[in-house]
């Protein structure tokens, strides 16, 4: 395969410069013509701007507003950041080593950048603090799910570290804090069929071969609540929070399940209780058999009342 060529500008606040290939064919003289038809969220003022910035770089270094487009060709840009609400929670370090790095990740922080969240991400700010530039993510959590992460130091072993959550080589563990029912049978293993489609923020259930799997177990219950280990075989977008809701015990906190309640992002109330309490799996490079787990507690079990109203939701 042939290796991507590499951006001619550094990372920014932790960010990669965004690549963007010519189209092979057109009728523009300049690469800002195309630039203006291509990005027509950018005035053609703010462009020129950039240009004037030295913000756009072709293969042999910064390029000027007059620059020919050539077919085929590729430039790189850093995008103009968005305004975004500060997450003010902090990332604990599990683990570090030469080729690993685990962490716990706080609530309503996005793991990686994406739509509104961009340098408010778990990415970027373990680049910034750790001084780590290639930092890549094995694998992801949701926004507003807490717990572990896995990141690879190494490009090189990316991969392969990648694959084992790929490959359904690691073994997740979930813990969640929803209503209790005494007539739900529990153990019980949910494998169903679950949709997403693209525009639509909520995932479905439907008839069809399943194409996702939880074990779901009652940990202990008081109060009217229940502790439940959760552990999914499959990664579907949302899963557990969906088996929850259908069981008929939604996840505390959770705004999408089973109502769609809209919420601002700048509010930290109520975090969703659900926690990524472990991870468990062979090392790929040394054989090694591996697990790493989560210190944290999910708050409305330790203390329903401070949930209610906190603001410090780890």
């Amino acid at each position: 395969m042939r290796r991507r060529q590499p951006a001619p500008l550094p990372q920014r606040d932790g960010l990669d410069p965004a690549r963007m290939r010519m189209p092979v064919e057109g009728d523009w003289t300049t690469i800002r013509d195309h630039l203006v038809d291509r990005i027509p969220k950018l005035a053609p003022s703010r462009i020129d701007e950039m240009f004037a910035e030295r913000r756009f770089f072709g293969e042999h270094g910064p390029l000027d507003a007059d620059a020919a487009f050539v077919p085929g060709s590729v430039i790189w840009f850093h995008r103009d950041l968005p305004d975004e609400v500060p997450v003010p929670f902090e990332i604990d370090i599990v683990h570090r080593d030469e080729n690993l790095l685990v962490v716990h990740k706080p609530h309503f922080l996005a793991t990686i950048p994406r739509g509104q969240h961009i340098v408010e991400t778990a990415l970027v700010r373990l680049r910034r603090d750790l001084d780590l530039p290639q930092l890549s993510p094995a694998h992801r959590l949701d926004r507003v799910t807490a717990g572990l992460v896995m990141w690879v130091i190494r490009p090189e072993h990316r991969g392969a570290y990648q694959n084992l959550f790929r490959d359904r080589l690691v073994r997740k563990e979930y813990e969640a804090v929803a209503p209790f029912d005494p007539a739900l049978d529990l153990p019980r293993t949910i494998r169903s069929r679950i949709v997403k489609e693209r525009g639509v923020i909520t995932a479905q259930e439907v008839p069809g071969p399943p194409n996702s799997e939880t074990t779901v177990e009652l940990i202990e219950q008081a109060g009217g609540l229940g502790l439940y280990r959760l552990t999914p075989a499959t990664g579907r977008t949302h899963q557990l929070r969906l088996h929850m809701s259908n069981l008929g015990v939604p996840i505390l906190g959770d705004d999408f399940y089973p109502v769609l309640t809209e919420t601002p992002l700048d509010d930290f109330s109520r975090p969703l209780q659900l926690l990524a309490r472990s991870l468990e799996f062979t090392d790929p490079l040394t054989g090694e058999a591996r697990r790493f787990e989560s210190k944290a507690d999910l708050l409305a079990w330790t203390d329903l009342a401070g949930w209610s109203g906190a603001h410090d939701p780890r």
